[in-house]
């Protein structure tokens, strides 16, 4: 007998780009994040920009894990190793826990595009009062293929043999 597969189950994402830089109205990677996770059935919850301030972003990543509305956090930038680049940093602040296959995967499908550039991303993921956050480099590059080679699986309850949808019921588990 063959399990049911689930019906799909829109996840509540944030959009957060970190950039000393940009506007949303210059902001390609942003966009990029919202245009994929929106044409895969989710919903976009919130999305702003904030300055290169690991404060700054731990603060908004906390904001947006106490927000019941939000499942998901996806930021993009400031994962290089320049003196400004810190949100891996703010992401070690706030996370309770790490997901390091993330990176690790992230880098490897990085790897066959870009070569050994891709030593240089701190691309990283964590759990934070039970709601994903994920940190993907600043290019729109980076970007697809965070979304199109992992997030926009995991994202989806129907994907198998697990997904990290699946698994939020049980997030919080610890705090109670």
């Amino acid at each position: 007998m063959t399990a049911k597969t689930p019906e799909f189950l829109p996840v509540n994402i944030a959009v957060l780009t970190v950039s000393d830089s940009r506007t949303l109205a210059d902001d390609r990677s942003g966009d990029t994040l919202v245009e994929r996770l929106t044409a895969a059935g989710h919903r976009l919850a919130d999305r702003k920009i904030v300055k290169d301030d690991a404060n700054l972003i731990a603060d908004q990543f906390r904001a947006w894990a106490a927000d019941s509305g939000i499942d998901c956090i996806i930021s993009t930038g400031g994962t290089g190793v320049t003196g400004r680049d810190v949100t891996p940093e703010a992401l070690e602040a706030v996370a309770e826990k790490i997901i390091p296959g993330f990176g690790e995967m992230f880098r490897w499908i990085s790897y066959q595009k870009i070569k050994s550039s891709t030593i240089q991303s701190r691309a990283s993921a964590g759990v934070a009062n039970g709601t994903y956050i994920f940190v993907l480099p600043g290019s729109p590059g980076a970007c697809k293929d965070g979304w199109d080679e992992i997030l926009v699986h995991q994202l989806d309850i129907r994907h198998r043999p697990c997904n990290f949808v699946e698994l939020m019921p049980r997030l919080k588990e610890h705090l109670v």
